[in-house]
């Protein structure tokens, strides 16, 4: 994992964003927020399992059927099973020590 900092991120509502295997941050402070950083990193675990190419393809295809299906962007990248787990456990700083393999499919609508 490599954690780089992009100064356009300021200009969006992200505060990180992860690209395997990089963590792109908005600014260096939020390196400290464990809970930002427990997400992010929850999602490489997640790109590792589908060998990065697959968890790309997987995320867009369900974006795009929610988006259609839900017609609200924000509804649809908050309910792909990625994010969905990512969210739900992003406060369990231990969860990546106990978490099975493709929990992620326990998301899934």
């Amino acid at each position: 994992m490599i954690v780089l900092y992009l100064s356009f991120l300021k200009k969006t509502k992200i505060n990180g964003i992860t690209l395997f295997p990089f963590i792109i941050l908005r600014d260096k402070k939020l390196r400290a927020n464990k809970v930002l950083m427990n997400h992010e990193k929850i999602h490489i675990h997640q790109q590792l399992e589908l060998l990065v190419i697959f968890f790309y393809l997987w995320y867009v295809l369900e974006y795009y059927y929610l988006f259609f299906k839900l017609k609200d962007k924000n509804l649809a990248y908050r309910n792909i099973c990625f994010e969905r787990e990512a969210y739900s456990k992003e406060n369990e700083l231990n969860y990546l020590e106990k978490r099975k393999f493709w929990n992620f499919l326990k998301y899934r609508k």
